[in-house]
C-alpha cells in the first residue's frame, strides 16, 4: 500500500497518545490562560520580571499567557499526529481487507480447480 509507514498497533498507540496529549495540554493552556496560582512554578518567571518591574503582576500575567498559547500550540501538533495516526489506521485496515479478498479468490479458484 502506498503511504503506509506504520502498523497497525502503532498507529492504535498513536491515536491514544494523540487524544490524553490533546486532552491534558487543552486543560493545562486553559488553565495558564486563566493565570492558575497553582502554576506558578512551571511559568519561567526571571528576577526582574518579579522585583524590578513596577508592575509584577502584568509581567507574570504576560508569562502566563505566553505558555498558555504554547500549550493549544503544542495540542494542535497532537491533533495532526492523531490524524497521521488514523490514516494509518485506515490505510492499514484497507490492506488487511485486500488481502482478505485475495485469500478468499484463492478458495475459490482452489474449489473449481477439484
Amino acid at each position: 500500500m502506498r503511504g503506509l509507514i506504520c502498523g497497525p498497533k502503532l498507529a492504535a498507540c498513536g491515536i491514544v497518545l494523540s487524544m490524553w496529549g490533546v486532552v491534558m495540554l487543552g486543560l493545562l493552556g486553559i488553565f495558564f490562560t486563566t493565570h492558575s496560582a497553582v502554576l506558578i512554578e512551571d511559568v519561567p518567571l526571571t528576577e526582574e520580571d518579579t522585583f524590578k518591574d513596577l508592575n509584577p503582576p502584568q509581567r507574570a500575567y504576560d508569562v502566563y499567557q505566553k505558555v498558555g498559547y504554547n500549550c493549544f500550540i503544542a495540542a494542535a501538533m497532537y491533533v495532526v499526529c492523531g490524524l497521521f495516526s488514523w490514516c494509518q489506521m485506515r490505510l492499514n485496515k484497507k490492506k488487511f481487507m485486500v488481502f482478505l479478498w485475495f485469500y478468499k479468490l484463492l478458495n475459490v479458484l482452489c474449489q473449481l480447480n477439484k
